[in-house]
C-alpha cells in the first residue's frame, strides 16, 4: 500500500536534512537587547532593505530601534512599546514598497521559553527574518491516500502550488491546536467533531532566504488526521482552488517534481517517511 522505491525514499530523506538554512553572509543580523538571552540574534535584514531603514531612522528616529553598519538592534522595552515601534517601521517599509501583501493580521514573536515579546503584522515577519509559527495538517485515509489542497492562483505566495489538507500561520494569542482546527474548517470544511481527532506528529524548523521578501524562519507544528473514505474536503475561505486525493507514492513524485510549496513538501515528505517506517 505504501510501496516506494529506495531512490525515492533516499531523496525525501535528503530533502528533510536541509530544512533549516543559514542566513546569507550579506544579511544584517537583528539583535534583541531583552529576553532570556540578551543580545541574541533574532532576525536578519535583506541587504536590499538596509539603506532604506538607515535613512528612515536617521531622518525620523523610532523609539527602541537602532541601526548602524553592522547590526540592527531592538532595545529593552515592554512588549506593547516594542509592538508600537516595530509597527511604525513596518508601515514605513510597506509604504516604501519593501513589504508586500499586507494581511492586517498579527503574529507574535515568542522566545525559547514561550514568552511573547511583541506583536507585528504577519507580512512583516519575513522582512525582518523574525521566527513565526504555523500549523500543517496531513489528511490521509486508511487506503493509503493523501488529500492535498491546491493554493488559489490569487495567493501572493506560492499560487497554484500543492499544499497540505490545511495549513496556516498561528496568529498572536492563538495556540497551534486552535489554529489547526480553525484552518481545517476554513480551508477544508472539516467539522469540529472530526478535527477533534487531530494527532500531534512533530515539529519542523524552516529557515531560508526568500528573493525580494527577506528571510523565512518558521516553526511548523505538524498534525495528522485520518479521514473517512467518504469525506470530500470543501474550501470556505477562498484560499484553495481545489483538492486532489492521491497515493503516497504519487505525492512523493510530485514533491520531487517541485509541485508543492516548500513548507508542505517537507511536511508531506516527513509524513510519508513516518508511515513507510511504521
Amino acid at each position: 500500500m505504501y510501496a516506494l522505491n529506495t531512490s525515492t525514499l533516499a531523496a525525501l530523506e535528503e530533502m528533510l536534512q536541509n530544512t533549516a538554512r543559514t542566513a546569507p553572509a550579506d544579511f544584517m543580523p537583528i539583535h534583541f537587547a531583552r529576553g532570556t538571552k540578551p543580545g541574541q540574534v533574532m532576525g536578519y535584514l535583506n541587504p536590499d532593505f538596509i539603506a532604506f531603514i538607515q535613512e528612515s531612522l536617521a531622518k525620523d528616529p523610532i523609539s527602541h530601534l537602532h541601526i548602524n553598519h553592522e547590526r540592527f538592534t531592538i532595545g529593552d522595552a515592554k512588549p506593547l512599546a516594542l509592538s508600537i515601534s516595530l509597527a511604525k517601521l513596518a508601515d514605513r517599509m510597506h509604504q516604501g514598497g519593501y513589504i508586500l501583501g499586507w494581511r492586517h493580521e498579527e503574529f507574535a514573536w515568542v522566545d525559547q521559553d514561550g514568552h511573547a515579546y511583541f506583536q507585528l503584522e504577519r507580512s512583516a515577519f519575513r522582512a525582518f527574518g523574525f521566527q513565526s509559527m504555523a500549523t500543517h495538517v496531513n489528511g490521509y485515509t486508511k487506503a493509503g491516500n493523501l488529500w492535498l489542497g491546491r493554493r488559489s492562483e490569487n495567493k501572493p505566495t506560492d499560487p497554484g502550488q500543492l499544499d497540505n489538507l490545511a495549513a496556516g500561520g498561528i496568529a498572536a494569542n492563538e495556540t497551534p491546536w486552535v489554529c489547526a482546527r480553525r484552518e481545517l474548517w476554513e480551508e477544508a470544511g472539516v467539522p469540529a467533531q472530526l478535527s477533534d481527532q487531530i494527532e500531534p506528529a512533530g515539529l519542523i524548523h524552516m529557515r531560508r532566504p526568500i528573493t525580494n521578501r527577506g528571510f523565512h524562519d518558521e516553526q511548523l507544528f505538524i498534525y495528522d488526521l485520518e479521514l473517512l473514505e467518504s469525506f470530500v474536503p470543501t474550501n470556505y475561505d477562498g484560499e484553495v482552488s481545489g483538492f486532489i486525493e492521491i497515493s503516497f507514492s504519487e505525492a512523493a513524485a510530485r514533491i520531487l517534481a517541485d509541485e508543492f510549496t516548500s513548507d508542505a513538501a517537507f511536511v508531506t515528505a516527513d509524513f510519508i517517511l513516518r508511515k513507510y517506517r511504521s
